[in-house]
């Protein structure tokens, strides 16, 4: 299993359906980039100038909103994860 570390947050992308327009399957480098995710995996927090370490805001199961083109793409045991800073995070959806 993967464990981020520090402010680092491990997200299962959620796919959007396949595109089309009109019956014409639309390629997969003109589609827009998914922006939701699922955690899977949080790390230790951020450590503040004073040495103060403060936990992330999201745990493990929360589904987020982040960034368009937030985050390093991995690929671990044949699966595709995204790996973003929690600054990068703009909301949890409910």
């Amino acid at each position: 299993m993967l464990k981020p570390l520090g402010d680092r947050v491990i997200l299962e992308v959620q796919k959007d359906e396949e595109q089309n327009v009109g019956g014409i399957v639309i390629a997969s480098n003109a589609q827009e980039k998914p922006q939701t995710g699922n955690v899977i995996a949080v790390g230790t927090g951020r450590v503040l100038d004073n040495g103060e370490k403060v936990a992330l805001s999201v745990e493990v199961g929360d589904t987020i909103l982040f960034d368009k083109y937030a985050g390093t793409e991995v690929k671990y045991a044949e699966k595709d994860y995204l790996v973003v800073h929690e600054k990068d995070i703009v909301a949890i959806v409910d």
